[in-house]
């Protein structure tokens, strides 16, 4: 018998560190090779960790909770044969950690010797990215991983502290440090918990919804509009068809795969809509690839309709479907998540008639669908029942302005309108 490790993988082209937020294993379970052995949160997507080996279990060393690099030591694995690992030969990441927590603690005692000015700090790409989008001087950040290395975590809490340390506070925040230990950590509100109360940790794709909100606007001057569309015949052309189209398809033809629809082809008419504010540029996609929120009890997750303008309206249903059981399933990837440029969200499906949406940063708009709603409509001399729905559109005013806004808002509620038995192919 042999040990071998299981490291953190990579889990998406930029991503660089993940979240352990449940182990499927203990130890003492035999697994076989490409067995989930756990559940891993990084700022792409959740995902499942595959084991490399089949064996048994024998430590974990990462707990959950826990935010690890790409290739840091997950657990060990027992397996027949010759193993390529040594516990006595290579330190575990846990006596690593043990170790900087001591020295940790240690350094509340007695602070060491002052680092050198040019000792360079360590951080990963990511890192570097969420402090310049938060004005934080790395440099003035002291880093609680592995040899100082500061993680996404130390950023987290220096953000939800609200005191960013920037580079002309060096000299008074050194003059702080000599005197006296170094203070606690800045905490949240004092909110205590009353009887009865129940306390919901923040953790896992909630925390991470949460830090991307902040984000979008702190940073995104939202703009919003609405406009209403009058869906009667589109709502009669799905009625006529669905039962027929769910025996030969499969799957439902959805309400939303038309407004889908709609939306790519309004933005090949006005490709500013479909944009990313890139600090110094504006960028322009060519490619409409539209974000549509799923859920999976209470998570949220928003993948990606990959090139929605170049497809059917069943083309549209049938990604919207895979997408959505794949979310319920947890088998969606960081390729099903990445790319997107605009997103089209259904809040209609809560019964929702007027929303404003947080633009998904860093894109410049996000179009909300409510529930269609029949209502008394003057037409034609008279009062009708007429099959009524609001469309409202999110806009980072640093981008779009209500004009091109407002004319992209118009062209979909005319296409949506001209959708009819006789114009419309669903296929």
């Amino acid at each position: 018998m042999g040990l071998e490790k299981i490291n953190m993988p990579q889990l998406g082209e930029s991503v660089t560190e993940g979240t352990i937020s449940t182990w499927l294993v203990q130890p003492g379970d035999a697994v076989k090779k490409y067995d989930p052995i756990a559940e891993v949160m990084t700022d792409k997507v959740n995902a499942e960790v595959p084991s490399s080996f089949t064996g048994t279990i024998k430590e974990l060393v990462a707990q959950e909770g826990d935010t690890i690099e790409v290739g840091d030591l997950m657990c060990y694995v027992e397996v027949e044969g010759g193993g390529s690992v040594s516990k006595e030969d290579s330190t575990p990441a846990k006596e690593e950690k043990a170790a900087a927590s001591e020295e940790k603690a240690d350094k509340q005692e007695t602070k060491p010797a002052k680092k050198e000015k040019g000792s360079k700090k360590r951080y990963s790409p990511a890192v570097m990215t969420l402090a310049q989008e938060h004005d934080i001087d790395l440099n003035q950040v002291d880093g609680s991983g592995r040899g100082g290395r500061i993680t996404r975590k130390d950023i987290e809490k220096i953000i939800e502290s609200g005191e960013i340390p920037t580079a002309s506070e060096a000299p008074q925040q050194e003059e702080a440090k000599q005197p006296q230990a170094a203070p606690s950590q800045p905490s949240a509100p004092n909110i205590q918990a009353g009887e009865g109360d129940i306390e919901i940790p923040v953790t896992g794709v909630r925390k991470a919804i949460a830090s991307n909100m902040v984000k979008s606007k702190t940073e995104i001057p939202h703009a919003w509009m609405m406009v209403e569309v009058d869906v009667t015949n589109l709502v009669q052309l799905r009625n006529a068809k669905k039962n027929q189209f769910k025996q030969q398809e499969g799957f439902s033809l959805t309400y939303f795969a038309f407004f889908v629809k709609a939306v790519a082809q309004a933005l090949k008419e006005y490709p500013q809509l479909n944009s990313s504010w890139a600090g110094d540029k504006i960028i322009q996609h060519k490619a409409i690839n539209l974000n549509i929120a799923v859920a999976k009890e209470d998570q949220l997750f928003v993948p990606v309709i990959r090139d929605a303008d170049e497809k059917s309206i069943k083309g549209i249903a049938k990604d919207v479907t895979d997408l959505a059981n794949k979310a319920r399933q947890g088998k969606l990837t960081s390729k099903d998540m990445e790319g997107g440029t605009f997103t089209v969200n259904n809040t209609g499906s809560f019964g929702s008639v007027q929303s404003m949406g947080v633009i998904n940063h860093p894109q410049a708009a996000i179009l909300q669908v409510e529930s269609i709603v029949k209502k008394p409509v003057y037409q034609d001399g008279m009062f009708g029942a007429r099959d009524m729905v609001n469309l409202c559109l999110s806009l980072d005013h640093r981008v779009l302005d209500g004009l091109v806004a407002g004319n992209f808002l118009a062209r979909v509620k005319e296409i949506l309108e001209k959708m009819s038995e006789e114009t419309t192919s669903v296929y």
